[in-house]
C-alpha cells in the first residue's frame, strides 16, 4: 500500500494562485481570511507540512480536493491528474466565477475521457 503524504510545494502553489486571484494581499491578510496563522503559511512556503487541522482548513477554503496535494504514489511514471493540476490555474482567473470553473472542468474532463477512449 502506498503511503500518501501532503506535498507542501503543491499546497503553496495553490495558495499563491489564490493570493494572486485576490490581488496579491499580504500573506498575513490571506492567513486571516483563511483562518490560519501566518506562520503556518510561512512554514508551508518553506517546505514544511501543515498540521492536520491547518491542512483541512486550507483545502476547505481553497475548495480543492485534498487529494490534489498528496504525493507518495510509487507507481512508475505516476503523474498527478491533469484536472488536479489545472484546477488552481482556473481558480486563479479573475474573470471566472465558481460556476465557470466547474463548467470548464467538466468540459475538459469529458474531452480527456474521449481522448483516452480513442487513444
Amino acid at each position: 500500500m502506498t503511503k500518501a503524504t501532503v506535498d507542501p510545494a503543491l499546497l503553496y502553489a495553490a495558495l499563491s494562485a489564490a493570493r494572486q486571484e485576490r490581488g496579491n494581499p499580504s500573506w498575513r491578510s490571506l492567513a486571516q481570511e483563511i483562518g490560519v496563522s501566518p506562520s503556518l503559511l510561512s512554514r508551508i512556503g518553506n517546505g514544511q507540512k501543515p498540521d492536520a487541522d491547518g491542512f483541512a482548513t486550507i483545502v476547505k477554503w481553497l475548495g480543492i480536493p485534498a487529494e490534489q496535494f498528496f504525493s507518495g504514489d510509487t507507481t512508475p511514471n505516476a503523474q498527478p491528474d491533469f484536472l488536479v493540476q489545472l484546477a488552481p490555474l482556473l481558480r486563479a482567473q479573475k474573470d471566472l466565477d465558481e460556476t465557470d470553473v466547474k463548467y470548464l472542468e467538466q468540459i475538459i474532463a469529458a474531452t480527456l475521457e474521449r481522448a483516452r477512449a480513442h487513444g
